[in-house]
């Protein structure tokens, strides 16, 4: 797929898309400015008291590390939470609370986090720093467990050992001064034994000293400390509108480009021209737009209003024809389509008038021995016509053909509906009576049944000089493209290319547009904003007076037109 396709297939859904977005916008837009606000702040404690020494062993740095997971868990615990509840005479629950608390690891640090979230940003505040007030509380290093009496024990033993250390220090200077000075061995040797053991003493007493110390200020590494107390929050963390509508939005918009593209690729109908010449490998002889009207008489449009954009349609679809037969020209074409119901006899009898118009003469020929039309299109009684004709081959043609109100144009109807239609086509007398009407005009257009219903389109196509398939846009599926084409071929038809009906005015890339455009928007729309009250004559609209200066300009060139076409 090109990118045009791309853009074309992105244009078409467009509004698809946009109602999506305003759609999901809107709700998520009032969905959050209608949700509570919500606060969050957070509590920061220190595991252990790695930073309170200047040299800090590595196990007790990764110990630490390691309890800061239990203590996170024991966050969410009911001690905890029901303790914290307690000491502020608050209301509530703490399994309703443990929704509202989390409590994470600063990674690589012995840092923990106790976030809490609340409606109110000053309870918040007061929760998270009451759950870690608990949380130290409940642990082993509670000030709280201490005994006061073996504290001052502590004290005053560590006073005696820091004076017993000092000695020992000066008392070790003094040996080494005595040591540096003795010359003889022995007193060498004593002198060395006497550091040695002092130097043990004092080691021994250093360690004491430390427990001691551990003693007062409740352990080394499982502490507890708050390093950090929890601010107010001045903004609520949720709902977050501009993020929430944005999400929303996006989510929306991909979900409608993912439902157009299913849609599209779940749809197998003729969208284009460049799809038939992939499908059917024909060329698109025109398009035509969606033909308005409540009966047969008002879809006639190329007889009561040649100037308008769609009759033009019409007769650029008669050039494309004639272009198709340049070296041979056509004397007899039939059109059809796949299915029923997508507008061939319309699509024909416009294209007929279209032709008459030109100068040439045409009779239409209505070979839908079924369920025929043209007769109700142009008003015309079918009490006679082609069935009775090939039933009785001696018959006159020419007592068969009627007139209508267009000079030029003749219809052959189809008649009473015989029960064997495709025996009566594909008769040695309907043969006789192309030939012979061939010569009664300058062309003969048949209107066929549906390919893919009955056979009689294939018989037709079979006799005449090129066949039209006519493909309803958006509607007629690719495969029955593809199968009108295999029928046609397999009955020996000239397949000539397809018309597609029913194409939107604004879709790109077909060449009518340009004059659509043009006489609307630079004729039609001109005239209607200065006379929007039009007169009608004899029951038909008058036409803008500036594009019927340029049909009327054009007309006194009408006989070279017609030279140039009928050497077409």
């Amino acid at each position: 797929m090109e990118l045009r396709q791309y853009f074309l297939l992105f244009w078409k859904w467009a509004w698809l898309i946009a109602l999506a977005v305003i759609i999901a916008a809107s709700a998520s837009y009032y969905a959050s400015k209608s949700a509570t606000p919500l606060y969050s702040t957070k509590t920061t404690l220190m595991v252990g008291r790695g930073t309170d020494d200047p040299n800090p062993e590595f196990y007790e740095l990764n110990t630490s590390r390691f309890l800061a997971n239990t203590y996170i868990e024991l966050v969410k615990r009911e001690p905890v939470l029901q303790g914290a509840i307690d000491s502020l005479g608050l209301d509530m629950n703490w399994w309703g609370l443990a929704g509202r608390v989390s409590a994470k690891k600063v990674p690589d640090t012995q840092l923990m986090e106790i976030s809490v979230i609340d409606n109110d940003p000053y309870r918040a505040k007061v929760l998270s720093d009451a759950i870690a007030n608990q949380l130290i509380i409940q642990s082993p290093a509670d000030p709280s467990d201490i005994d006061q009496e073996q504290v001052l024990f502590s004290q005053n033993q560590i006073l005696d050992l820091q004076n017993r250390i000092e000695d020992g220090q000066a008392e070790l200077d003094q040996i080494s001064n005595e040591l540096s000075a003795a010359s003889s061995a022995r007193q060498i040797d004593n002198l060395q034994n006497k550091k040695a053991l002092l130097e043990s003493k004092i080691s021994d007493w250093q360690d004491t000293y430390a427990q001691l110390l551990l003693v007062i200020q409740g352990g080394d590494i499982n502490t507890l400390r708050i390093v950090e107390e929890a601010a107010v929050p001045t903004h609520p963390f949720s709902p977050k509108v501009l993020t929430n509508v944005l999400t929303a939005s996006a989510i929306a918009a991909v979900l409608a480009i993912a439902g157009a593209v299913l849609i599209e690729y779940l749809d197998d109908s003729i969208k284009s021209p460049e799809e038939v010449k992939q499908i059917a490998d024909l060329p698109t002889l025109g398009g035509i737009t969606r033909i308005e009207g409540n009966n047969y008489d008002d879809k006639l449009v190329t007889a009561h209003t040649p100037l308008l954009p769609i009759s033009e349609a019409f007769r650029v679809l008669r050039t494309n024809i004639q272009f198709s037969f340049v070296d041979n020209p056509p004397k007899s074409i039939s059109i059809t389509s796949p299915g029923p119901s997508e507008g061939k006899s319309i699509i024909l009898a416009n294209l007929a008038v279209a032709i008459a118009q030109s100068g040439q003469k045409v009779i239409l020929v209505d070979t839908d021995l079924r369920r025929p039309v043209l007769h109700k299109i142009f008003g015309l009684p079918n009490r006679h016509g082609l069935s009775e004709i090939v039933i009785n081959p001696e018959s006159n043609i020419k007592d068969f053909i009627q007139d209508t109100s267009i000079d030029g144009l003749q219809i052959l109807t189809s008649g009473s509906l015989p029960p064997n239609p495709a025996e009566l086509l594909d008769s040695n007398s309907m043969k006789s009576i192309i030939q012979e009407t061939e010569s009664y005009a300058d062309i003969i257009l048949f209107d066929s049944p549906p390919t893919l219903v009955v056979a009689d389109a294939a018989i037709i196509g079979s006799k005449v000089d090129g066949v039209i398939i006519l493909c309803d846009m958006g509607r007629t599926r690719s495969k029955d493209l593809k199968r009108t084409v295999e029928e046609l071929h397999r009955g020996r038809a000239n397949v000539v290319g397809v018309v597609l009906n029913r194409v939107s005015i604004k879709a790109s890339g077909y060449y009518y547009n340009y004059y659509y455009y043009y006489h609307y928007y630079y004729g039609e729309k001109e005239d209607a904003r200065s006379s929007r009250g039009r007169s009608k004559r004899n029951g038909k609209e008058l036409l803008p007076s500036f594009i019927t200066r340029v049909f009327n300009k054009s007309s006194d060139d009408k006989q070279d037109v017609k030279f140039n076409e009928e050497k077409i």
